[in-house]
């Protein structure tokens, strides 16, 4: 018997039982789950199917009585379907929050511009090549190192005019001694702070991205860009961020434990309930405006089918933290070519 089959019978076995009400008819779900399973390739054990499709329905619900409200941003499927919110956030974020008020007290600058004009009112990053494609790091904890390679991506462009994919997976082997923990979690300033004491960071190509925590390489590849220093932006100010984006792409940490942040697909991202117990590294790449309402470009590591197209624009929150913490714990490095 397929797959296919087993699950129309177990489906309609589930209908006949006790289910909870539904937005759709049961081939509604079927159909749409059979054209999930081919697009995503996936493939479950007999045992593990009727409780993924089970949880398909539920988060097809979910995504619709979201877009049945009429709020500023819109969520759509995507390939974190057949997960319950809980088991997607324990694989996909990864940042760990770590007390660090001294540290950054001494590394904290208010970034002020020597010129006098003011900011432009909108930036972004990606229209002058200083952001590199949208990247994955599955099901890893590792966001914290596809934070950091992309803001020292951004620095290096801006700095030297050339573009370099670097690896995070050099950061998630290489950095423990600065405290992160690979897969289990990091935090960007410890990656940039190997990045400076091993003299740089190779590229993507040379040390490519595994998802899985692994031995440092030996010997490493050479090097092709690295950090003089790093900056940590003044902390719960709109404008601070601001200024910093204007300058280039800043690594920023975000509350994403919302099960909007799962399925988001495009808009204005606006939920009063977004907190600011960070937990996900990602990387501000820009700002604009949407009918009044202001936004910070965002780029994520959860691949270019999340989001749009990898991207997530969050409201610019009047709140000192910002929307989901943004403003809380931002910073960026400052690019030098390798033995500089």
């Amino acid at each position: 018997m397929s797959k296919t089959v087993l699950l129309l019978l177990l489906g309609l076995t589930c209908v006949l039982a006790a289910a909870p009400r539904r937005l759709f008819g049961e081939e509604h779900y079927q159909a749409h789950f059979s054209a999930f399973v081919a697009k995503y390739s996936k493939q479950y054990a007999t045992s593990d199917l009727l409780y993924r499709y089970n949880i398909f329905k539920t988060n097809v619900d979910k995504i619709e009585h979201h877009n049945r409200a009429g709020k500023s941003y819109t969520m759509g499927m995507n390939k974190f379907g057949d997960m319950p919110f809980e088991e997607f956030h324990a694989k996909y974020t990864g940042y760990t929050p770590v007390k660090r008020d001294y540290i950054r007290s001494k590394n904290t600058v208010s970034v002020v511009h020597d010129h006098k004009v003011t900011n432009p009112k909108s930036v972004d990053w990606r229209d002058q090549g200083a952001v590199t494609p949208v990247k994955d790091q599955g099901q890893c904890g590792s966001c914290w190192a596809f934070s950091a390679t992309g803001s020292l991506e951004g620095a290096y462009f801006i700095a030297f005019n050339t573009s370099v994919s670097l690896s995070e997976q050099q950061l998630v082997d290489c950095s423990g001694a600065q405290g992160n923990q690979g897969c289990n979690g990091g935090l960007m300033d410890q990656a940039f702070e190997y990045v400076m004491s091993n003299g740089g960071l190779t590229s993507e190509d040379k040390y490519p991205y595994t998802a899985m925590d692994g031995d440092c390489m030996n010997p490493l590849p050479d090097p092709v860009a690295s950090v003089s220093k790093y900056v940590d932006v003044a902390t719960n100010k709109d404008s601070a961020l601001e200024n910093a984006v204007v300058i280039g792409p800043v690594s920023v940490a975000i509350e994403a434990d919302q099960e909007s942040f799962q399925f988001y697909k495009s808009g204005v991202f606006d939920d009063p309930t977004c907190g600011d117990m960070l937990d996900h590294g990602v990387l501000a790449v820009g700002y604009g405006v949407d009918n009044n309402k202001k936004y910070w470009i965002v780029k994520n590591s959860w691949g270019s089918d999340w989001g749009d197209n990898g991207y997530i624009r969050m409201v610019r929150s009047t709140a000192d933290e910002g929307e989901c913490g943004i403003n809380m714990d931002p910073s960026y490095p400052i690019a030098a070519k390798p033995g500089q």
